[in-house]
This record gives C-alpha cells, sequence and structure tokens, in this order.
C-alpha cells in the first residue's frame, strides 16, 4: 500500500466515521468509500464494518490498522532524521511534560522556541512524572521534563529546583497547622510528591491532618486555598507571587533545610542528537540563565 493509503486507514480508525475522516482527507465520502473498497479488495477480506452508528474494525483491520500506523510512525522518523541534517530547524519536537511544569514554565520557554524556530512542529503531552518516564522509555516522545529524582541512566539535565511551601489565607506559622480546623487541600499525584509530603508531615507533627479534601488538580488546589477554603502545600512554581493576602511558609527537613523539587529534562542520546532538539534544549539554557541574571 502508498502511504497516502496508510495516512487513510489510520484515519479512519481514529474517527470511526467516513464523513468525519473525509473531511479531515480532504475528500468526498464516495471517493473515500471507493479507496476503501479497493484496499479491502487489495487485502482479500474486510476491515471495517459499516453500520448506522458509524465504523468498527474487523479484527484482520485491527491487524492492518497497526500496521499502518507502523509505518506512518516509521516515515516521520525518517523525515525528521532527513530534516535533521539540514542546519535550518525543521521537524516536529515530540515533548512530553510534567503537568506542572507545562502550565507555569515550559509556555515561556516554547514561546523563544517558535519566535527562532517558526518551521519546527511541537507536540506536547502532559501527564505525571510517571507517565512522562513511560513515554520515553516507549520511544513514544523525543525528551521528557519530570520532577522529583528520576531513575535514568541515560543524559538528564537539571533545569532547576523550587521550594515547597505551606500556603494559606489565615495560617502564619507551622505552629498553629495543628491548631486550626481548616481542611489541609491536596492534589492527587504520583506517589513520589505524595510520599515526600506524606514524610513531612508525619515528621513534624507524628499525627495525621484533622480534615482533608483531596482535587484531582494542582490548580484547582491552588484556587481553593486562595479563596480561603483550607490550605494546601505547594511548590514555588505555581506561585507567581502575584497572591495577595497569602502567607507562604517554606518546608524544612529534619536538618532545617528547605525541601525542594527538582525538575529534569531527559531522554535517550539519539534524541539529544536530533536537530530540533539541539535547538530546543539550547534556548531552554538561554532561558535558565535569563533567569538567573534576573535574580542576581
Amino acid at each position: 500500500m502508498a502511504f497516502s493509503e496508510y495516512q487513510l486507514l489510520s484515519v479512519l480508525a481514529q474517527e470511526m466515521n467516513m464523513r468525519k475522516a473525509a473531511e479531515r482527507l480532504f475528500v468526498s465520502q464516495p471517493a473515500l468509500s471507493q479507496r476503501l473498497q479497493n484496499i479491502e479488495k487489495e487485502w482479500g477480506t474486510k476491515l471495517f464494518l459499516r453500520s448506522q452508528k458509524g465504523l468498527s474494525l474487523t479484527p484482520a483491520g485491527e491487524l492492518v490498522v497497526k500496521l499502518a500506523d507502523e509505518m506512518l510512525q516509521k516515515e516521520e522518523g525518517i523525515k525528521e532524521k532527513i530534516q535533521a541534517l539540514e542546519f535550518e530547524v525543521h521537524g516536529t519536537l515530540k515533548l512530553a511534560c510534567a503537568s506542572i511544569v507545562g502550565q507555569n514554565w515550559l509556555p515561556k520557554v516554547l514561546k523563544k522556541f517558535v519566535e527562532r524556530y517558526p518551521r519546527a512542529k511541537i507536540s506536547l503531552v502532559t501527564g505525571w512524572s510517571s507517565e512522562i518516564l513511560k513515554s520515553i522509555y516507549e520511544d513514544e516522545v523525543h525528551i521528557g521534563i519530570i520532577r522529583g529524582t528520576p531513575d535514568w541512566k541515560g543524559p538528564k539535565h537539571h533545569l532547576f529546583h523550587d521550594t515547597l511551601y505551606l500556603v494559606d489565607k489565615e495560617i502564619k506559622t507551622i505552629e498553629e497547622v495543628m491548631k486550626t480546623d481548616r481542611p489541609f487541600i491536596q492534589f492527587k499525584s504520583d506517589s513520589n510528591y505524595y510520599q515526600e509530603i506524606q514524610e513531612w508531615w508525619h515528621r513534624q507533627f507524628h499525627t495525621s491532618p484533622k480534615r482533608t479534601f483531596v482535587v484531582d488538580q494542582i490548580e484547582t488546589c491552588k484556587q481553593m486555598t486562595l479563596n480561603g477554603i483550607g490550605y494546601a502545600i505547594l511548590p514555588a512554581i505555581t506561585l507567581n507571587g502575584a497572591e495577595n493576602d497569602i502567607y507562604k511558609i517554606p518546608l524544612k527537613d529534619e536538618h532545617d533545610t528547605l525541601i525542594q523539587r527538582d525538575t529534569w529534562l531527559l531522554g535517550y542520546e539519539s534524541a539529544f542528537k536530533l536537530r530540533q532538539v539541539e535547538a530546543f534544549v539550547e534556548v531552554v539554557e538561554e532561558y535558565l540563565q535569563t533567569e538567573i541574571d534576573e535574580y542576581s
């Protein structure tokens, strides 16, 4: 099959609807239907079943669509390697990033990147750091930005660290925490971050919080805290300095040292040789140096 046919099958499998697939492929429905019939004739079997509700894959269709996706991915990989040979940055930068960094730090870096390299494309996924590591291991992305201490044997670049704060509208000192009936607002995170907070809490108070709210996103946690619903432990990256009437108490360990979260950029060595990845790393380093200069 030609690569255009691989793309046709991949889009059909994503949309499971002839009309929507035809719109994405910029062809008419009759033309798309005819091309699908020719492909199925070539394979000697039905790949999709049609009904009033749309399309569904046959077992044979699942196998052929898997092949189509693999071939498209290989084609894209070859194109990226060819483009990496050129001086000008082309190709797609496939980046996975911890959500908290993707919301609060990465947009400023990407703005500089796209301004400098307008022909480069960006594919960005966000999630927990554990999910980002999985994406890199499975070669779904070129590089990843994660939080915490990664167990990674390949190249990794330390980006920055930020302090953890207990944040509240009323609580001014750590000692006041056990005296209040206000709820402790927590957000769902990967086990590494959650464990770090739990260890600090039990080391500090030797008991569990009186009341706890758990929300699904760190931004929800932050907004509930800013609106005075309760207190939370938030990293400095989420606190841009514009918060009014909020007390921020830095967390310290048993040695009276600030507790901080590290942020890393990592990937396989082969990925860092791609021109679009090299260009992104250069922009990141320049941005970090600018931040250092501003605070020095």
